[in-house]
């Protein structure tokens, strides 16, 4: 049977009859745009996280936007952070008009190394946006030394412990996120009241009572169905959360360390992604792909080559350690509940197909 990358359905299958009744429960209200079904959502995260309150947001990428608005970056202003992530990072903060400035990441962990960032700052400099890649808490205590604003782009980590400490996190429900909507959806983590009101009024259009416009806003807001289905969701994180955490070890008390570099393990990462590295990334790729194994490579062309971004002069040989990371990850299967067997059939697609251990 085809392995798949990320199962999502064999998640959400077994909450189908308590997803029906939130829909037919928000159906029933009428209330789909802001109501109970967000109200209590925001409430539920806010506690979960550990923060002072959450705002619901249209995707994940607004959030960031959104952020940066709030904290009046724009034309001007610099912003660090890594070119190994998803392209909407730096795509909101060229949205504000700011400056994406990149920093290398560091080679264990894939996140920013704040070596990397204290090199990059300027006077222009108004805030570093580091990302938990792949789940991993970035180092959020070295780059608090620098003093400046960090915005946690938190899309790959919602379940991590060692997230959410800043003054304001960003969170997208992708559906192939650890905690997912059924849809779009996102999510921002704030602890000053200021700025969180901010933030409230610029989703909606930069208003409290859609009367009179303080700002000029967005319209970004949190569908309440899927605030909904993600209130079913949210209390079984944490089960979720082991589930992933066992898949992880398991791959290597299979074996896997001896074809490829496994990701560290800390308490704090939760696996939204199962990356290992290996120099013959594209081979291992060909074998999966053979097999009917679902697997990805993220970030192959980082964002400081992007075309998008080349205005910012970035040139090939600038960012080693993103670019070695862009050539060698390869993402594995791993979701809450995958089988011991699929992952043995992984690994033993992976031992046939490297190089190390040919006669």
């Amino acid at each position: 049977m085809p392995i798949p990358h990320v199962d999502v359905k064999a998640q959400y299958a077994p909450f189908v009859p308590e997803l029906k009744e939130a829909f037919a429960r928000t159906l029933e209200s009428g209330r789909f745009i802001f109501g109970p079904e967000v109200e209590a959502f925001e409430r539920e995260a806010a506690e979960y996280l550990g923060v002072e309150q959450t705002i619901g947001v249209a995707n994940g990428t607004d959030a960031l936007v959104l952020v940066l608005d709030a904290l009046g970056i724009g034309p001007g202003d610099e912003v660090i952070c890594p070119a190994f992530t998803f392209y909407a990072t730096a795509e909101a903060i060229a949205r504000r008009g700011a400056t994406p400035v990149f920093a290398d990441i560091d080679a264990a962990t894939l996140n920013l190394d704040p070596a990397g960032v204290e090199r990059r700052i300027t006077e222009q400099t108004k805030a570093i946006v580091p990302v938990h890649l792949f789940g991993r808490p970035a180092p959020i205590e070295e780059l608090r030394r620098f003093g400046l604003p960090l915005v946690e782009d938190a899309a790959q980590a919602f379940g991590s412990h060692g997230i959410a400490t800043s003054v304001v996190s960003t969170f997208s429900f992708f559906p192939s996120k650890n905690l997912f909507a059924l849809g779009d959806g996102g999510l921002v983590a704030a602890n000053d009241a200021g700025l969180a009101e901010r933030i409230e009024m610029l989703r909606f259009h930069g208003s409290r009572d859609k009367r009179e416009f303080e700002y000029v806003g967005y319209n970004s807001r949190l569908d309440a169905v899927q605030a909904a289905m993600l209130r079913v969701f949210l209390p079984h994180l944490d089960e979720w959360t082991r589930l992933r955490r066992e898949a992880a070890a398991r791959y290597a008390e299979l074996g896997l360390g001896e074809l490829a570099t496994l990701p560290a393990d800390e308490p704090g990462h939760v696996y939204h992604m199962y990356a290992v590295r290996s120099p013959e990334r594209d081979r291992l790729s060909a074998a999966l792909a053979e097999a009917e194994i679902g697997h990805a490579a993220f970030y192959t062309t980082p964002l400081h080559l992007q075309p998008a971004l080349r205005y910012l002069g970035y040139v090939e040989g600038d960012l080693p350690e993103t670019e070695r990371a862009a050539r060698e990850n390869l993402c594995l299967p791993l979701w809450a509940g995958i089988s011991a067997e699929q992952q043995a059939e992984v690994v033993a697609t992976l031992r046939r197909a490297s190089s190390l251990v040919e006669a």
